[in-house]
């Protein structure tokens, strides 16, 4: 699959410290050391150096909650977690991008607060401003946020590509669920060297 690199953005998904760095809030979860396995951080800074030469808008999509998580909602799981851990809180270290990956000048910074980076966001008019028809969809949560991007991405019209070594949760086999279970029929899995080398 070539990209047409007019038609074509990457999306950057909760890429953050305290979802995969060492002393983020997530980091006993096992995040942090999937997150080395897949090298993650790496392979994603990859396909954004490569994106950004070739012209490809890159869009870091970053999951912020005010303090005291206020109008957060703690009706999942999921967000009462967020809550009682008191994790990627605004204008904390937690909730920066990670090194090595932060947005560079011409990148587009998307903050939400749900696992879609499309739900209550300006997403889904920024791409379509920009004309772009297919999303390489990377980060971390495999099987949350990114799952939930790229089901809405695929509901929303785009051609969906998820990256399957830039994308990490919380371990293998929650990773291979993501991908070979959830992610069939939804989106087209490729590899960083793949994606990297279509671009």
């Amino acid at each position: 699959m070539k990209f047409d690199v007019n038609k074509t953005a990457l999306l950057i998904v909760d890429l953050q410290n305290d979802n995969i760095s060492k002393g983020g809030k997530f980091e006993e979860s096992g995040a942090v050391e999937h997150a080395k396995k897949q090298n993650v951080v790496e392979n994603i800074r990859t396909m954004a150096e490569k994106a950004r030469e070739v012209g490809i808008p890159v869009f870091h999509n970053l999951f912020v909650v005010e303090k005291g998580a206020k109008g957060l909602g703690d009706r999942a799981p999921i967000f009462r977690a967020i809550a009682e851990t008191g994790s990627i809180v605004r204008g904390t270290w937690g909730a920066e991008a990670v090194d090595g990956v932060k947005p560079k000048e011409g990148d587009f910074v998307i903050e939400k607060s749900r696992m879609s980076s499309f739900n209550g966001t300006p997403l889904d008019t920024l791409l379509r401003g920009l004309g772009i028809e297919t999303i390489i969809v990377t980060g971390v949560w495999t099987n949350m946020a990114v799952e939930h991007t790229c089901r809405d991405g695929a509901d929303s019209g785009y051609n969906v590509v998820i990256s399957t070594d830039g994308t990490s949760t919380i371990n293998k086999e929650w990773q291979e669920a993501a991908l070979n279970y959830a992610m069939n029929n939804i989106a087209e899995k490729m590899t960083t060297e793949e994606i990297v080398s279509n671009m």
